[in-house]
């Protein structure tokens, strides 16, 4: 007895191939497009795996249905397969070779007139995108761009189980936690007037699987926070390769780490290169170089220190700066094949666009060994030249520079060098660099509310431990103080940080007094951690890479929404479903919560 064929299909639209010619085949999908040449119906048909093209003629018995059907109905085609005419055989099609020439089409279901179109992907306002997302998501770059996310996702799970690693599922309604942004709150309803919070990460959690003697420990987290919207991160929510292991030191988490993250790169990178062996760059060298901690290493320019080149020169305006103010240093930023009038005046007009006086440079022509510009006849050929020489440039070169108090403008030389970088074409596209970047400082000064605080995150051990904290008796000294804290960087993102956690009660209770949180302040917020501290933690230390991050570097997206499945706009709004949405009168009172009517504009 004949098996019988499955009701709607018996291969997918991305099976069909070479092989399969003469044989009958059943198909269901989405019409991709309809082209009618002269009385022959060609049918693109779409479904997750691929794309077959059908053929009805006017003595097929499906060339009236053929006739009638529209962009993106849902169809079933029976037919034969056979071999496509010579000369239109499409090789970027796998199934390029073959035709399924239709008896019959099945309408499973039409469509109305499309918000937006899958066919050509051309570009539409966000919000019809956003509010109509199940459409889009049918569209060929963003669907491959989802399952290359799943397909990561397995590969980092794989990995870490392979490293000995344990997946654990950590709690969603938590405590509120000062982890540097605002927490998405859940009220209560059996305890009226209290609160839940979501998670910004599972740090707390983690932590305490530690010290109940699990070891080693992973998860794809969902994280929780309520801050603005940002490229290359989505409101509301992200996830993240949550990580933590006991016994350890920074060495170890490095060791451990480095291979299961360049594994994943390597894997995804479609030909481009990744680094092998990751340079540690400290924190301090990451920003005098680059003017930023999460520098660019596909770019070549490094910046360095000119200062003493320009003490007591002749151009006035950094000679006077220097002998003014003691913190005042002059920065070079090396600019190769730079060197034309047109190019600097561009990047003068490009400084004063981001609201610089300008940008001060010298750059080398043919026959002008002390280079031209008003810098350099203001200070003279010698000292150009020792400046050329220090930064190791050549005729047909240009140098530019910053000056001031670095930590004023550390981030706009960053943004220089970028600039160039970009505009010279210096930037290698065709690799991913990545590094550790490393020692961050555990304090930093807040202008604000001129106290120290914790410049990253507070759970981190400093180094030195607690006799560290004991030595650092002025602001001064404490914020010379160092972390056990690290992020790796990769083309210019941040895409983990981590660090060894301090898991010494003293030391805690000290470090976060330091940066003006009482004993009892800690006890309160930090009460499971810290009571756990008292009986037996171990050292320990771990990191989170940003998953989303990590796609979009992967697959070339420049924005999260495009590698996210249901992603809220940038107004924090999910438009498909309709949230945040108003909660009814009885909700409320469930909840013993009050709307305090929002205040009118104007």
């Amino acid at each position: 007895m004949a098996t019988p064929i499955h009701r709607y299909r018996s291969h997918t639209c991305g099976a069909l191939r070479a092989t399969d010619v003469g044989k009958p085949a059943r198909i269901s999908g989405w019409v991709h497009r309809v082209r009618d040449h002269g009385g022959l119906m060609f049918i693109d048909l779409r479904d997750h795996y691929g794309l077959t093209q059908i053929v009805a003629d006017p003595d097929s018995a499906a060339f009236k249905a053929a006739e009638t059907v529209r962009s993106e109905w849902v169809i079933r085609v029976d037919g034969a397969v056979r071999t496509r005419p010579e000369g239109t055989i499409n090789k970027d099609l796998p199934t390029g070779e073959i035709e399924l020439f239709a008896t019959e089409i099945e309408v499973l279901s039409q469509s109305k007139e499309l918000p937006l179109p899958v066919f050509g992907e051309p570009d539409y306002p966000e919000d019809t995108r956003l509010k109509y997302r199940f459409i889009e998501l049918r569209r060929e770059t963003l669907h491959k761009n989802i399952m290359q996310r799943l397909a990561l996702v397995r590969s980092i799970r794989e990995r870490m189980h392979g490293a000995g690693f344990n997946e654990f599922s950590t709690p969603i309604l938590t405590a509120s936690s000062p982890e540097g942004a605002r927490d998405f709150l859940v009220p209560s309803r059996i305890h009226a007037g209290k609160f839940y919070a979501l998670p910004q990460a599972p740090q707390q959690y983690k932590q305490l699987l530690m010290v109940s003697g699990f070891d080693r420990y992973f998860q794809i987290a969902p994280c929780f926070r309520d801050e603005d919207p940002r490229a290359d991160r989505l409101p509301g929510e992200f996830y993240q390769l949550d990580v933590e292991m006991s016994f350890v030191t920074q060495d170890d988490v490095f060791a451990t780490m480095e291979p299961v993250i360049t594994g994943v790169m390597e894997e995804f990178a479609a030909g481009k290169s990744v680094t092998k062996g990751w340079p540690r760059i400290p924190h301090g060298e990451a920003i005098a170089k680059y003017g930023s901690d999460k520098p660019d290493l596909r770019n070549p320019i490094e910046m360095q220190d000119v200062t003493e080149h320009f003490r007591g020169a002749g151009f006035k305006v950094f000679a006077g700066m220097i002998e003014k103010d003691p913190k005042v240093r002059i920065w070079a930023i090396p600019a190769p094949t730079g060197g034309s009038r047109a190019f600097c005046d561009r990047m003068n007009a490009w400084a004063q666009g981001e609201g610089q006086p300008g940008l001060a440079h010298i750059f080398w022509r043919e026959s002008e060994e002390g280079g031209a510009g008003p810098v350099a006849k203001n200070i003279g050929p010698e000292r150009a030249i020792a400046i050329q020489k220090q930064v190791g440039l050549k005729t047909g070169d240009a140098v530019f520079f910053t000056a001031g108090d670095p930590s004023r403008f550390y981030k706009f030389a960053g943004l220089a060098r970028d600039k160039i970088g970009t505009e010279l074409k210096l930037v290698d596209e065709s690799k991913f660099a990545l590094a550790w970047i490393v020692d961050f400082p555990f304090y930093e000064w807040n202008e604000e509310d001129k106290k120290i605080d914790f410049a990253h995150n507070p759970f981190s051990m400093p180094q030195g431990g607690e006799a560290a904290l004991d030595a650092a008796a002025t602001d001064e000294a404490k914020l010379k103080l160092k972390a056990f804290q690290y992020d790796i960087v990769c083309n210019g993102f941040e895409i983990a940080s981590g660090g060894i956690r301090n898991h010494e009660p003293g030391t805690m209770i000290k470090a976060f007094g330091a940066a003006g949180h009482p004993a009892s302040e800690v006890e309160n917020k930090f009460g499971g951690m810290y009571r756990a501290f008292q009986y037996g933690a171990p050292p320990h230390g771990g990191m989170a890479a940003g998953i989303d991050r990590m796609v979009m570097l992967l697959v070339g997206a420049k924005n999260l929404r495009e590698i996210s499945l249901f992603p809220m706009n940038q107004q924090a709004e999910d438009l498909l479903m309709g949230a945040p949405t108003e909660a009814t009168p009885k909700q409320l009172r469930e909840l013993s919560v009050r709307v305090a009517a929002a205040e009118k504009k104007g």
